[in-house]
């Protein structure tokens, strides 16, 4: 996983009216523009487990992943002031502490904690895990007063089905129920974190605000690292040639480009719609890791991932007749 800008909002009313906006029929079409974004995000961020997996071969994983969101979200920061002025950065105190806190949700409590895990289950159960986030974000739209529709509530329950089918292999006992948990842990903080996203005063540009989230998140995982000891004994000659390729098409393609394609999303797509990706990559990431890392693909796996994408169709159309 990686994670979002938010609804820009210089205050409650207008946070109010960014969030009750999609409302509107007219807004609520789906263009190509917004198709392509979650192309990018189902595509792209499916890899990154494949990524993350490689990465913690030779690296500690919060030092990787603060490595990785530091580097992204400066060099995001240096192309928003590039292409849009400097003064596209200047924010509030307020906005910059929801920006800070969204990027320790989702990066540090979502992504960092994937990483954890991955050190000790294979990468395509931690993508498979990762599609509990529409059940929580159903949850949380439910718990905010929103109503969302039955075929919203089906499409989670048939996305609940794959994943129930496609952990089977891992419920033998060779995967460690630490990581399983570390993940589910993780997908409650995501969930959370592009919940409350839309509902805080963010920076008004959505990639300021992305790249303000992946400094925070990238620091938080570096204090993280350091309380951990990870830095104890750590060498970089010791970092495998291609744990080094993984990390650079993390930041690249993972945090810069699909994370950034998610902030616009998040701006601009309604919020069930967007978490759909969750049950897209497991699909990615599955085949990805069977194809390059040998790991196990079971009739579970094919079913699964079948019901699965059954459950993203079901919602996607739920969101585009509402």
């Amino acid at each position: 996983m990686t994670s979002p800008a938010a609804e820009s909002a210089p205050d409650n009313r207008a946070s109010s009216r960014a969030v009750s906006a999609p409302r509107d029929p007219a807004r609520r079409r789906i263009s190509g523009a917004v198709w392509a974004a979650l192309a990018i995000v189902y595509v792209v961020w499916g890899s990154t487990y494949l990524g993350i997996r490689i990465v913690v071969e030779t690296m500690p994983p919060f030092v990787s992943a603060a490595v990785r969101f530091v580097v992204a979200g400066l060099i995001l920061g240096a192309l928003v002031a590039w292409r849009r002025g400097p003064t596209a950065l200047k924010v509030t105190r307020k906005q910059l502490a929801s920006a800070a806190l969204v990027g320790l949700l989702l990066l540090l409590g979502g992504n960092g904690l994937v990483v954890l895990a991955e050190t000790s289950i294979p990468s395509g159960l931690a993508a498979l895990l990762i599609a509990v986030v529409p059940a929580w974000v159903v949850v949380l739209r439910r718990a905010s007063g929103e109503r969302p529709g039955l075929g919203a509530y089906a499409g989670v329950a048939l996305g609940l089905a794959g994943l129930a089918v496609l952990t089977l292999p891992g419920l033998s006992g060779e995967v460690r129920i630490a990581g399983v948990l570390t993940v589910i842990v993780a997908t409650v903080m995501w969930s959370v974190g592009s919940f409350s996203s839309s509902r805080l005063p963010m920076p008004a540009d959505p990639f300021a605000a992305s790249a303000y989230e992946m400094v925070a998140g990238g620091i938080g995982c570096a204090l993280v690292a350091l309380g951990r000891g990870e830095h104890r004994g750590f060498v970089l000659a010791d970092v495998s040639p291609r744990s080094w390729v993984a990390l650079a098409c993390l930041v690249l393609f993972g945090s810069l480009l699909a994370f950034t394609a998610y902030a616009w999303l998040l701006h601009t797509a309604p919020l069930s719609l967007v978490a759909t990706y969750a049950y897209v990559n497991p699909v990615v990431a599955v085949l990805l890791g069977a194809l390059v890392l040998g790991e196990q693909l079971s009739w579970p796996i094919a079913v699964g991932g079948a019901v699965v994408v059954a459950g993203v169709c079901l919602i996607v159309s739920t969101e585009r007749r509402r």
